[in-house]
Parts: structure tokens; C-alpha cells; sequence
């Protein structure tokens, strides 16, 4: 049987862009009750108040839940798709409120026309954030319902119950009306309110059941869309001269070649010099025929001097938190520690490089993207091409992974200009080497930690000094009584004008960083005075039953026995709060001495994520969060000189391979009074620590920088 096809599936294989706005989609649904409701000021963002203020955010309600004369619940929202799953733990949520099938919910991602407007997605923050509102506005499109039926019947409200997409008489379950019937012909449009009660988790019937992801079929059978799939009449693809580093100037250029050959256009507007023809192939071999020289700028800096010039131009510090006095904590002190942790630049490197098909007619644009955030995008198109921002339209198919990266939108602003100065279909799609080159990469950072504990081992002092990595995650959890972090710039407030290049927020940003040095440094203490490493977090967890729960719970997992550090057994223990998610790694690892290879055998992740969705995505999700978190551990880094980049593609830039997968297993730790927290990040951060905190256990070494890559451990072990 012929898979039907979804609302956003059709919309992305439209080939008539300027035909169907919002006003004509809602028409396309039929009616049907509308129930909108806002999203400002529901956004927890780790911003000072001035810079919440000044963020843009809608007057107008910008989330819309759309139940159609034929029963279905529409659901347009500006997040977009990539991997993490929302696809299904959103309709999820819908279906749960409204006593509907999950099938029959149906969701619209990331189309500017369509969808209210949207930051962007990342940071673990779609389900905590946007679900609870979707969750809140299915509960009034009940309430509604039940009043239509009600008023239908001749009945009171508390008469009715709803099930399976009918509202349906208590005393008398014959009598039933279905949503279709209550909602031909009519269009209620009703602003969010509080009022409707929301279904208790111990009523759940939909989430917290295990779910396929509802786009797996798509991905499996090769039919879903992505920016590169996209194809449209008479478009042709571009290839963009490149200047071979960062900083380098044009010189002179010769495009003489390239514009004798049959069916290529050169285009050259300011900075901007392509080339385009009817197939990839043919724009390539163009590009090829382009001589240009280029200035580059000498520059010393490469990523084995870059901590040197990064200490030696951090700004001020900024205090992120503190409690009680430091002072009076080194008077506490026995046994006093002090190290300094390192991080280096890493790609991102989705399997999908940035890719984007503009059309420009007169004065209105529609651009598909791979983006994170096609809202961004689309002003960025507006203000390059100068039309007003409701005549450019961004959709955003399935996106081919983003981590972070893809929040950047440079191939659609190129794809918007081309197709602007051609008339016709531009498609931009990087090359691997531009993935790298033009990628804002997770920013190499120094933490500088020094800690006292008392004479019962518990710590007393402690002072986390952070460059560059961020804030997130570098807040405290132990029970410290004299603590300070500070805060010396940061990738999101001016740090690419230190970085050789750009930077930017990467799976987790700042918290790899931060939680690879706190839990190192735990490490390092409980290996000093003797103790095992998770009797030690205990004891200095104090009264924080959460976190002490989840190391038990992946502890009892991982069939944990004490031991001090370093046993030789392989044996990493950490733990951490990701923006209020929690979660326990335990790992084992082999390090064979002669080739300086390790190789992880097991990783046991317990996570306390709150009400629990979708089981089955969260543990998709941690085994990718495991599976990808190794690269960063043992290999991944990205070199240079000055701004030339030295890794282009994946022979040199070496991320996780189906060989280094150890075994993984999930625990997920309930926690239903707790609303739903983040997924797609929390457990990738915890990687570095226990990776590392594994190692010492099995070499006795312990590794101040990641990664940890073979030339590292055989250097440190002669």
C-alpha cells in the first residue's frame, strides 16, 4: 500500500512557491478550530535581562493548532527537523491531550509562510520549550470541543468525556459526536488561556509509550527531501571562487576560460564570483578553469600556540556565580589541587553540507535550506536582495544533522544573490572542503581549576576559572560552601574576533568544555586521597537526591564495584546537570600500549530527562549522543596555520567509525513530576570526563587535553 503522503511532505515538493500562503493553507485544511497562543517570554535563556529585552519576540500569537473537518490535528511550528525526533515527540504530545490517534496528527516544520516565527532549533530545547504550549493548546482545543458537543447534545460540559477523537456521553457511550462532524464548516479562533487542565502523566496513554520515529520510512527508503533533493525547472547549480585561508585578499582574477565553455555563466557581483551551469559536475570543471591569486596574511598562529595567544588576550572576567568566600574556604583547606584543561577547535562536519535552492521572481524569493534557523534566514534574504521580509519565503526540509552548525546561514544568502543577478533556480551546496573552511567551530578553551578539600574529604574550595569555552555547564552542583566561577569571554559574546576564525555554539556548547575539566578535576581529587570515585561524588553531592539517584541508577547498571583509581581495570565515572537534565555516565575502556589506541567496550548512561515522551527517541537519541561524543575524545581536531585550514575532508579529519562503538545501554530514570527537560545534547557532554577519567583508571595517566589520540597516549606512556 502507497505510503500517504504528509502536509509538510507535499508542501516541500511544491513547484509553484508563490501559490499557497498561510490565509490558503488554512482554507486548504478546511476550517476547522484554530487555537493559537504565544510564545513570548517562555524561552529560558541564559541572557542578561537587558539582552532578553532587546531579543525579537512576537506580539502576535505564533503557534497555531489547526483540528480539520476530517478529524486530522495540524500542527505548524518554526522548529525544523534533523535527527533529534520532534517530528514525533511534538504530534505526541498533541495526541495525548486531545484523545486522538498519533497518526492522525500530522506537523508542518520550519516553512516562514507557514509556521509562526521561531529563534531557531538547538540547545535541547524544542520539547521542554514548545511541547508544554502544544501540550496546554490541545488541552483548550478539547475544552472547545467539548462546548460544541454540549451545546450539539443539549448537554452539560461535565457530561461529556473525550476518546479517540469523539466527544462522547458518560451515561451513555452510543451517543458520540466526532471532531470532523463538530468542526464542518466552522472556524473558531481562540487566544491561548490557562484555564483548560492538562492531563496528568499517571493518564498518559500516548506519551511515554515507545514510538518509531513517524519519519524513519522516508529515510530508510531514500524518499525523504532534503535542500538537495529539491528540483525545480530551469535551475542550475553554482560554484563560488573560495580564497584558500581566512583573511586572504583577491588579487587578480581570470575567468576568461571558464566563460568559453559551453553552457556556464560566470556571475561577478563585488565578492561574490561563480560560476553556474545545468549539472554539479559541469559547474565544477568550470570553477577549475578560474585562475585567481590571492594575498595571505602571515600568520604564526596554528593549533599548537593557540592556548598561549588566547591566555594572552582574555578580557576581563565576568563572574558567573559565586558563594560564600574563597578566603575562608583556603583556610578549610588540607590538600589543595590545581590544573588547567584544554579543548581544541572542532568541526562539526554533518554528513549534509550546507545547501540551499533559491528562486527569485520580481520581488519575491522562496529559498529551501538545510538551517536551523530558517527565520534568521529568511531576513538575512530580505535584507540582501532589499524586498520586505513577508515576500521571501524559507522551508526547511529534512535537515541532514546540525549540531549547532547550520544555525549560520551563508549558502542561502550566495543561492538568494545568484538567483537574484541570474533569473533562475540557483542551488549552493558546500563542498566538503568548504564545510570545513567556512565552519564556526567549537572554540579551543583553557579551564583553570583549583580546589581544596578538608580533612573529611569533602571539597571546601573551589575556583573554576572558564576561557572562552561559555558559560553553560560550568555551574555548580557539588555541595561546595566556598565556590566561584569566572568567566574570561566566550564563543557567543565577541569570540571570533580572537579566534584565527569562527566559532561557534557546537552539540552542547561550552558544556563539553566545562563538564570534561569539573569532572576530570573531581577525578583527580578522589584518586589523590584514596577514595573511588563515585563513594566521592556522593559524599560531595550533599543533599541532591536527583543526582545521587542517577549515579546509582548507572552505577548499579554498570555493576560498579570500588576501587581507588588508577585499578587498571578501564573504569570512568561522571556526572552532570545539562540545563536541568541529568546524567550518569559509566564507561569501560581498553588502551592498547603499543599502538597508543583506545577503544571504549562499554558506555551505561542513566538520564533523568523529567516525564518521559518518548522513550524510545531518548534512547536514540543518547546512543547517538555516545556514539558521536567519542570523536571529540579520541581524534577529532582541526588543524592550522593562520587561516589556512588544514583538514578539508575526513582522510585527515577523523571522526567515530562503526569499529569504535562499544556497547551501550540507557537507563532512563522516571521522574514524572518533573516536566519534560532536554534530550538531544545532555549525555554527548558528559563524553570527555568519563572517556578520560577511564583512561587514568586503566594507564594511569591523566589527560589534561582532548582529544586523546594514539600519538598522545604513546607519547605519554614513553
Amino acid at each position: 500500500m502507497k505510503e500517504k503522503k504528509s502536509v509538510d511532505r507535499e508542501l516541500v515538493e511544491m513547484s509553484a512557491p508563490f501559490t499557497l500562503n498561510r490565509r490558503e493553507f488554512l482554507k486548504l485544511l478546511s476550517g476547522g478550530i484554530i487555537i493559537s497562543f504565544s510564545l513570548e517570554n517562555i524561552y529560558g535563556w541564559e541572557e542578561a535581562p537587558q539582552q532578553r529585552r532587546s531579543r525579537r519576540e512576537p506580539d502576535d500569537p505564533n503557534a497555531y493548532l489547526i483540528i480539520g473537518e476530517d478529524g486530522t490535528v495540524t500542527c505548524l511550528s518554526g522548529k525544523i527537523e534533523m535527527g533529534q525526533g520532534v517530528i514525533t515527540s511534538l504530534p505526541q504530545m498533541l495526541a495525548e491531550e486531545l484523545e486522538v490517534p498519533l497518526e492522525s496528527v500530522k506537523i508542518v516544520l520550519g516553512d516562514t509562510d507557514l509556521c509562526p516565527y521561531d529563534r531557531g532549533t538547538f540547545g535541547s530545547r524544542s520539547t521542554k520549550f514548545y511541547g508544554p504550549l502544544l501540550r496546554a493548546a490541545a488541552a483548550e482545543a478539547r475544552e472547545v470541543l467539548i462546548e460544541l458537543a454540549a451545546e450539539q447534545l443539549g448537554l452539560p460540559k461535565d457530561k461529556l468525556y473525550v476518546k479517540e477523537g469523539f466527544v462522547i456521553e458518560k451515561n451513555n457511550p452510543k451517543k458520540k459526536l466526532s471532531y470532523a462532524s463538530l468542526t464542518k464548516g466552522k472556524k473558531i479562533e481562540r487566544r491561548f488561556g490557562k484555564e483548560a487542565p492538562l492531563k496528568p502523566v499517571s493518564g498518559f496513554s500516548v506519551c511515554g509509550k515507545p514510538r518509531y520515529r513517524t519519519d524513519s520510512h522516508e529515510k530508510v527508503t531514500g524518499e525523504a527531501k532534503f535542500a538537495g533533493d529539491i528540483h525545480l525547472e530551469g535551475m542550475v547549480y553554482a560554484r563560488i571562487l573560495r580564497p584558500p585561508a581566512h583573511r586572504a585578499q583577491l588579487k587578480s582574477v581570470d575567468t576568461s576560460s571558464a566563460e568559453k565553455m559551453a553552457d556556464v555563466q560566470v556571475v561577478r557581483d563585488g565578492d561574490l564570483i561563480a560560476v553556474l551551469h545545468p549539472t554539479p559536475d559541469g559547474a565544477a570543471e568550470a570553477l577549475k578553469k578560474i585562475k585567481a591569486q590571492f594575498v595571505i596574511p602571515k600568520e604564526d598562529l596554528d593549533q599548537n600556540n593557540i592556548y598561549d595567544h588566547l591566555l594572552s588576550v582574555a578580557s576581563n572576567e565576568e563572574v558567573i556565580e559565586q558563594k560564600g568566600d574563597l578566603e575562608q574556604g583556603k583556610k578549610l583547606v588540607s590538600q589543595l589541587f590545581e590544573e588547567t584543561y584544554l579543548n581544541c577547535y572542532v568541526a562539526h562536519a554533518p554528513i549534509e553540507t550546507h545547501t540551499a535552492l533559491a528562486k527569485v521572481e520580481g520581488n519575491k524569493a522562496v529559498v529551501w535550506a538545510s538551517s536551523q534557523t530558517p527565520f534568521r534566514a529568511k531576513d538575512e534574504v530580505a535584507q540582501v536582495l532589499g524586498l520586505p521580509a513577508e515576500n521571501v519565503r524559507v522551508i526547511a526540509p529534512f535537515v541532514g544533522g546540525g549540531f549547532g552548525g547550520k544555525t549560520r546561514n551563508g549558502q542561502v544568502v550566495e543561492a538568494a544573490r545568484l538567483s537574484k543577478l541570474t533569473g533562475k533556480p540557483v542551488q549552493v551546496a558546500w563542498t566538503r572542503g568548504e564545510e570545513f573552511f567556512f565552519d564556526n567551530y567549537r572554540p579551543a578553551s583553557i579551564i583553570k581549576i583549583k580546589s581544596g578539600l578538608d580533612d573529611q574529604n569533602k571539597i571546601v574550595y573551589w575556583h573554576f576559572e572558564n576561557f572562552y569555552a561559555g558559560e553553560r555547564s560550568s555551574q555548580m552542583y557539588y555541595d561546595v560552601p566556598h565556590y566561584q566561577t569566572v568567566m574570561h569571554g566566550s564563543w557567543g559574546r565577541g569570540g571570533s574576533r580572537i579566534h584565527p576564525f569562527g566559532v561557534g555554539a557546537w552539540r552542547g556548547p561550552g558544556s563539553n568544555t566545562n563538564i570534561y575539566a569539573r569532572e576530570s578535576h573531581i577525578d583527580v581529587m578522589a584518586s589523590k586521597v584514596g577514595m573511588d570515585a563515585l563513594e566521592f561524588r556522593l559524599k560531595n553531592l550533599g543533599s541532591d537526591k536527583r543526582m545521587q539517584r542517577v549515579l546509582k541508577a548507572a552505577a548499579e547498571k554498570f555493576g560498579w564495584t570500588p576501587a581507588k583509581s588508577p585499578s587498571g581495570r578501564g573504569y570512568g565515572i561522571a556526572c552532570l546537570d545539562y540545563l536541568g537534565t541529568y546524567v550518569a555516565l559509566c564507561a569501560h575502556v581498553d588502551v592498547d600500549k603499543k599502538s597508543g589506541k583506545i577503544q571504549a567496550r562499554r558506555v551505561v548512561v542513566a538520564q533523568d530527562t523529567g516525564t518521559i515522551i518518548n522513550p524510545q527517541g531518548i534512547r536514540i537519541q543518547i546512543e547517538g549522543c555516545v556514539a558521536m561524543g567519542l570523536g571529540y575524545c579520541f581524534t577529532e581536531e582541526i588543524h592550522f596555520k593562520g587561516g589556512k585550514i588544514l583538514d578539508t575532508n575526513f582522510d585527515t579529519y577523523e571522526f567515530s567509525r562503526f569499529s569504535w562503538m562499544p556497547k551501550i545501554e540507557v537507563v532512563l530514570v522516571e521522574n514524572p513530576d518533573l516536566a519534560p527537560q532536554g534530550c538531544g545534547e545532555p549525555a554527548i557532554t558528559g563524553m570527555g570526563a568519563v572517556m578520560a577519567n577511564a583512561v587514568y583508571d586503566a594507564i594511569g595517566i591523566r589527560f589534561f587535553e582532548l582529544p586523546m589520540t594514539p600519538q598522545r597516549v604513546k607519547s605519554a606512556l614513553t
